[in-house]
């Protein structure tokens, strides 16, 4: 009897996606130890290997790459059943309007919203023009459905779903000083011009948790656009701290160089906010479903935030 379930083909999944086995734990939030008894159980009951061991990437043998496929296939399959039961329950059609607060969200916000709209044709899904500073409030006087923030704040009638943590680098130009320092402290900003987003500085991750913890406040310039920023810095003009994953084919190209800042490394969260009526809307659901599956998919460097899995 096949002990073959789709929690296995989803952990295959997460590991082509990831290419480790710690990430894919963390991605599906398990330990390592019951991800590796799940394979092993997986491999004891077909009598197969299904990965080359020792390998970077992990890579899977043909045993391996047959579960995948079959992964692929019916998990998309599951995916497509429960969509159509999400709209005999509730309907196909409604109303989804997306606020952000963040430069950088529509790098995986654009994408996730094209496959979006192959499922949900019938919902009217549209972006809140402009930057907002506090989207919640146009969830609070019906001027958008769903709202993306970096720090939920607890609010009567909103509820906050995680998207996902990333790590946030500084980025400088190939022949600066700080290129040669493998992590940046807060002392090494102060003599610096610092080139960010025109966003207040409690939206500044590295203003808010490095910076002014330590009494440091650099030369500032601003800029709306990721590439300004990244060619500003390219130029020697100052430095940045920017989310990896927007930088990464900037790095790839060898624009700029990104450092770690801080020993441990600096962090944010993004979560949807929504009001909580639309909570349990199947189309309100499939669509941060497909944020977190879409981002997970093709943003690097991605961790899961706790309570939701992705």
């Amino acid at each position: 009897m096949s002990l073959l379930e789709l929690r296995h083909l989803r952990t295959l999944l997460a590991l082509a996606e990831t290419g480790s086995v710690s990430l894919a734990a963390g991605r599906l939030f398990l330990t390592q130890s019951a991800l590796s008894h799940q394979l092993k159980q997986l491999e004891q009951t077909y009598g197969l290997s299904l990965f080359e061991r020792k390998t970077q990437p992990l890579q899977f043998t043909a045993a391996g790459q047959r579960l995948l496929a079959l992964a692929q296939d019916l998990t998309t399959r599951v995916a497509v059943a429960e969509r159509d039961l999400a709209r005999l329950r509730q309907g196909d059609a409604g109303e989804l309007r997306v606020a952000v607060e963040c430069h950088t969200c529509f790098d995986w916000l654009m994408p996730a919203m094209d496959s979006f709209r192959q499922y949900w044709p019938a919902v009217e899904l549209d972006i809140v023009s402009g930057f907002h500073a506090d989207p919640v409030s146009l969830l609070l006087t019906n001027r958008a459905d769903l709202a993306i923030v970096a720090e939920p704040e607890a609010q009567a009638g909103i509820l906050h779903q995680p998207l996902f943590a990333y790590e946030i680098v500084g980025i400088a130009a190939r022949d600066h000083r700080l290129a040669q320092k493998a992590h940046w402290l807060a002392e090494d900003f102060a003599s610096e011009t610092l080139i960010h987003y025109p966003v207040p500085d409690q939206m500044l991750d590295v203003v808010r948790q490095v910076l002014l913890p330590a009494g440091v406040n650099p030369a500032r310039r601003s800029s709306e656009l990721t590439i300004a920023i990244i060619q500003l810095v390219a130029s020697r003009r100052g430095i940045a701290a920017l989310p990896y994953w927007a930088v990464k084919p900037y790095l790839e190209r060898g624009y700029v160089v990104a450092r770690q800042i801080g020993m441990e490394g600096l962090h944010s969260e993004l979560y949807a906010a929504l009001r909580s009526d639309d909570a349990e809307r199947g189309y309100m659901q499939d669509f941060l479903h497909t944020v977190r599956e879409q981002s997970f998919a093709s943003l690097p460097g991605l961790a899961p935030l706790a309570g939701l899995p992705h």
